[in-house]
């Protein structure tokens, strides 16, 4: 597989801000790179560009921006010329350029201090911007079933979530409806449970969708240290033996046991 200007700039992009998704995709199978950075560098983009500004209305224009592109590419007529958008054109169905515009829209809670409003609307959140994400990269990669990847990715997006804690409350955000240790560890255990129903119906995804699975291959150990010492999310003690890590991730690729 060829690298053209765009699929390297995104490549670069996801190497330098998202190390762990960087990792993933290295793992994959070298055909599946394409439609795995692209991907993964769109998460960059849409993921920071809340931070970017303290103004909301140019935070929530960023994000339109993102939701006119996708909006081109479901429409499919010509699509707006960019390093990370250029590409996604080239692997994203109408269907699924279409999901990924919520994908965007409920990146809107960032813009803001509002707590979320219930168990319903943080659910969703998670469910779009880790959900859409995952299943778009594993649908464009082969046949998967949405619910058991939604599964999956309920589960990895939760484990980032908690790591994230200390850093979104220093930003002044309110990201969980109960934050004492009790809700701490019943949310992880919460994940764990849709996790093991995922790998439960795990023949639902094809092998060549999997790859797009390798980015929670953290998951599960995180969700396990919480459940043992929820206390740890508040202290931002989920530092990880970097080469054990990677050990596992190269167990998970060769095996597809993700």
């Amino acid at each position: 597989m060829q690298f053209d200007a765009d699929l390297t700039a995104c490549a670069a992009l996801v190497e330098k801000a998202d190390p762990d998704r960087f990792r993933a995709a290295m793992a994959a199978p070298v055909e599946a790179r394409a439609v795995l950075f692209p991907l993964y560098a769109l998460n960059v983009e849409v993921s920071r560009a809340p931070w970017v500004t303290q103004e909301p209305m140019i935070a929530e224009m960023r994000l339109q921006w993102w939701r006119d592109a996708f909006q081109e590419i479901a429409d499919g007529g010509p699509v707006r010329r960019h390093e990370v958008v250029t590409p996604l054109a080239g692997v994203l169905s109408p269907h699924l350029a279409a999901s990924l515009d919520e994908y965007v829209a409920v990146r809107r809670w960032d813009i803001y201090k509002d707590p979320f409003e219930d168990q319903e609307h943080f659910d969703r959140y998670i469910t779009c911007s880790s959900g859409h994400l995952m299943v778009a990269a594993a649908q464009v990669l082969g046949p998967a079933e949405q619910e058991v990847v939604q599964d999956f990715a309920f589960a990895a997006g939760i484990a980032g979530w908690l790591r994230a804690i200390p850093e979104l409350e220093a930003r002044g955000r309110i990201p969980l409806l109960d934050g004492t240790p009790d809700g701490v560890q019943a949310l992880a255990q919460q994940a764990l449970a849709r996790l093991h129903r995922a790998r439960r119906n795990r023949s639902a995804v094809s092998s060549p969708a999997r790859a797009a699975l390798l980015a929670g291959w953290q998951t599960e150990r995180v969700l396990n240290r919480i459940v043992a010492a929820p206390q740890r999310v508040a202290a931002g003690d989920m530092v990880f033996d970097d080469v054990r890590g990677r050990l596992r991730l190269a167990w998970v690729a060769l095996s597809g046991q993700w």
